[in-house]
């Protein structure tokens, strides 16, 4: 990022600097937006551990189905499957930041070993291009771990699934972070690990890859590594075109 961006980030009240970009893969045009469980981070082992002991609490066992359908959804709507559909909104959200709070207990130390390998690397390459993170996860979730993970500085744009009205499988999220990158949809490279995920991002128009820490298939991605340091992602990124 050149300097001067980087001044003005820092007088905003910015997160840092940025280190020097490498030789990047993908053409000026084009934009990131990666999804956060999953795919900066390998954190669903933690998130499934969280929701076990913290359902126990309260008598409920967390079957392998109820953990099945945990992944890429917000909390609000996990919290009403597992405790019932009559909850308040308040009690909703009183269970949802209870369990955060264990989730990041049980991460606090964990955050820098359980990075998708090759993330920081890959964000250190395309260090200035237009990126952003798009994820239905509580909002303290997502600055807890970029901020650990010293990741922050990487995105200009940061969109939870509390931002939109409707969140993942819907496009909103996707369509807010291309709003505020001023990409279009269909220039922007999506970095995906869950179903609801991809479907969210082809409906907003994005061009899709399946990262595969939660799923070994993800249909509907265009292409399916098993982290940022699969060889076949540079070659497919250095393929990639903007739209004219």
């Amino acid at each position: 990022m050149p300097e001067e961006r980087a001044r003005e980030r820092r007088a905003a009240g910015g997160y840092g600097t940025i280190p020097p970009a490498g030789d990047p893969w993908l053409r000026p045009g084009l934009a990131v937006v990666l999804d956060m469980d999953g795919v900066i981070v390998d954190s669903n082992p933690v998130h499934r551990e969280a929701w076990r002991v913290y359902n126990r609490r309260f008598g409920i066992e967390t079957t392998e189905a109820m953990q099945q359908r945990m992944y890429g959804r917000r909390n609000d709507e996990i919290v009403r499957d597992f405790f019932g559909l009559r909850l308040s909104g308040d009690q909703v959200a009183a269970h949802g930041a209870a369990k955060e709070r264990l989730y990041r207990e049980l991460m606090r130390d964990a955050v820098a070993r359980s990075l998708v390998p090759g993330v920081r690397e890959f964000l250190e390459r395309h260090a200035g291009l237009p990126a952003a993170v798009a994820s239905n996860a509580e909002p303290a979730n997502v600055e807890f771990v970029l901020g650990r993970a010293g990741l922050r500085p990487f995105f200009q744009a940061v969109v939870d699934g509390h931002q939109v009205e409707r969140p993942k499988p819907a496009p909103d999220i996707y369509l807010r972070a291309a709003q505020l990158l001023r990409i279009a949809p269909a220039d922007c490279i999506v970095f995906e690990d869950s179903f609801s995920g991809v479907e969210a991002a082809r409906a907003a128009g994005a061009r899709v890859v399946g990262i595969r820490t939660t799923h070994h298939n993800l249909p509907g991605a265009e292409l399916c590594v098993d982290n940022f340091l699969s060889p076949e992602l540079e070659s497919w990124l250095r393929w990639q075109k903007p739209q004219v």
